[in-house]
């Protein structure tokens, strides 16, 4: 066998535990804003630059998300005008593999 336990095998763990991990990488912008943020920390107005077609509404939200389930840091100046920057916490470092290989599965299928 290949050691990739068939679906009618899985314990209720596996469930959770793939559960928890596609609620970290899940979302149609998620993936983008994950990737950005691997490059360098970035600053809200340049992740905004740099994903022209996410609204403002949705890129607070998934930024927000992302920092509560631990995979971003945020970090607020307290500065005139207002500073905010993201970077990758170690969590979003150790899902960064998998972005890699979702982006390979994609060259494959193109």
């Amino acid at each position: 066998m290949n050691g990739i336990k068939q679906p009618e095998l899985m314990v209720e763990e596996d469930r959770l535990l793939i559960k928890k991990a596609l609620e970290v990488v899940c979302g149609k912008w998620r993936l983008f804003i994950l990737l950005h943020l691997a490059e360098k920390t970035r600053r809200y107005s340049e992740l905004r630059r740099l994903l022209p077609d996410v609204s403002e509404k949705v890129l607070i939200q998934e930024l927000k998300a992302l920092v509560q389930l631990g995979v971003l840091e945020k970090e607020s100046f307290n500065e005139v005008p207002p500073r905010v920057e993201y970077r990758l916490s170690d969590r979003g470092k150790a899902v960064m593999p998998l972005l890699l290989q979702i982006k390979e599965i994609g060259r494959y299928f193109l």
